[in-house]
């Protein structure tokens, strides 16, 4: 004799009514992680853009202006909302085919030209990450160098 539970089980294996809720009840989390992880990368990186495009601007600043060290200080601050650190300085150099050279403004470079005026800007900010996640610093040193030649 079959019994007569057997036919209502099965309907219950059948009825699919609550799949939906509860495939949302757990997926939901994790798209809600996987959002503020891939939101926090996105803050870093346009954090990292605003501290490059800001030595650049310090630089061109510079250029436009002349060295003035506060002054570009207060420009290159000015440009971006986020806390910038910027330190400006103004040397006298050689290029070469490895870089600019430092050198006392009154020496002649070793290929016998004048030095050169240079200006560089260093930008640097500190991100912080909106979550702590394993394995990965919370806080993140984004650092920008910019040099120009003024004269």
């Amino acid at each position: 004799m079959r019994s007569p539970y057997v036919p209502s089980f099965l309907r219950c294996l059948r009825d699919l009514g609550g799949v939906v809720a509860v495939e949302l009840a757990v997926l939901a989390p994790l798209l809600m992680l996987a959002f503020v992880c891939i939101t926090d990368l996105g803050l870093g990186i346009y954090a990292n853009m605003q501290v490059d495009s800001a030595a650049q601007y310090g630089v061109q600043y510079a250029v436009t202006n002349g060295y003035d060290a506060s002054a570009i200080r207060s420009a290159v601050k000015s440009t971006s909302d986020i806390d910038l650190n910027v330190a400006p300085t103004s040397f006298c150099g050689c290029p070469g085919t490895s870089g600019v050279a430092q050198s006392l403004c009154n020496l002649q470079c070793s290929d016998g030209s004048t030095p050169g005026t240079f200006v560089t800007v260093t930008v640097a900010h500190d991100y912080v990450t909106l979550l702590p996640y394993p394995g990965i610093p919370p806080r993140f040193a984004l650092s920008s160098q910019s040099t120009v030649r003024l004269k």
